[in-house]
Order: structure tokens, then sequence, then C-alpha cells
């Protein structure tokens, strides 16, 4: 097992320059255009239970820009687990992976995070009517192009659908509770139940 940074450093070459100047600190005019044209990322957040990684998505920019140094992230309608917004609270540190269909690259941004039930706020995201219960709001630390390998090597835009075989969540759930929820009937109800609660 590989214990130290040394040791690591020793398997790997060093980074390329363009690998280590391609890091902004703010909103920039590309990433700016480049963000806002994600609907869809993944929120990591740490807490004392270990890390949490939350799939965000709306059906225009996924964030807002409040000012170049700070994004806002409306959170809608979920489970109510919370894990992402518990971390938050007990440790800001956040990464977001911005993700656009088509794109072979992912831009990351890491920051710190904080969590705002503002009206003002609230309502600036208002959707025929309905509010988020909350808002994220996210202070840039770093802003950066992932390589793009890694979405070549999956061919995550250029496969196709691979969905057919993969088991429902009805099934994952009946599994978990070993028949007590879930299976065929909760699949069935959850596209309905879903588009009744989006927002």
């Amino acid at each position: 097992m590989i214990t130290t940074i040394e040791e690591l450093e020793a398997l790997y070459a060093k980074p390329g320059a363009a690998s280590l100047r391609k890091v902004a600190h703010r909103m920039t005019p590309v990433y700016r255009r480049w963000i806002m044209a994600s609907r869809f990322c993944v929120l990591t957040t740490v807490g004392p239970e270990g890390t949490d990684g939350s799939p965000r998505g709306d059906d225009g920019p996924v964030v807002t820009e409040i000012d170049a140094q700070t994004l806002a992230m409306p959170d809608w309608r979920g489970n109510n687990r919370m894990d992402s917004l518990r971390n938050i609270v007990r440790d800001p540190r956040v990464s977001l992976m911005f993700m656009v269909p088509g794109s072979t690259s992912v831009v990351r941004l890491n920051g710190t995070a904080r969590i705002t039930a503002d009206a003002d706020m609230l309502a600036r995201f208002e959707r025929d009517g309905a509010h988020p219960r909350s808002v994220i709001l996210i202070d840039i630390t770093e802003i950066y192009f992932q390589c793009a390998r890694a979405i070549l090597r999956a061919g995550l835009w250029t496969a196709g659908d691979e969905s057919a075989a993969l088991p429902t969540p009805g099934e994952m759930l009946k599994e978990a509770t070993a028949g007590e929820v879930g299976g065929a009937e909760y699949d069935a109800e959850w596209s309905e139940r879903a588009q009744k609660t989006m927002w």
C-alpha cells in the first residue's frame, strides 16, 4: 500500500503547465459561459459520517451567479434526507462537478458553502408559486476543467442507452428492505409522483 505523498508522487509524472495554469479563483467570462450551460452537477460534501455526492439538476442553469465569487443553488424537492445540507452545516467544504450533455469536458468548482432560508433569496427561484426550502450559497475557491479522458473512455455521451437491463429503484428498495417496501408498485407510481413534486 502507498502510505506517503512521496511514494505516490514517485509513481506519476509531474503535472504539465496547462493542468496547473487552468485554475481560476472566481468566475471568468469563459468559465461563466460553461457553468451557465450546465443543467446538471454533482455536489460533494464532507461531514462526520463521511462524504456525500448528490446529483443536482434544473431545467436551466443548475446554479445562479450572485457575483464573481458566489454562486447560489436552490435546494429543490428531494427525499428529505438532507445528507449534503447536514454536512454543509458542520463542514462548509464543497466540490461541484458540472456536466453538459455531449461535452467531454467536466468543470470542477471547489469552495465553501452556506445555507440560507432568506425569503428574498428563496423568491429569486420561484417556480409557478413553488419555492425551494433553502438555497446553498457557494463561495468559490477555485474553478478548472477536468481532463476529458474519463468521459471519452466511458463513452458517456456516445454509447447507446444501456438502462434497460438495470435494476429499477423499486427493485433496489425491495432488496434493501427485505420486501417490506418497493417493488413493481413503487416503480409504476414513481413517474406520476415525480411530476407532481418536481418543484
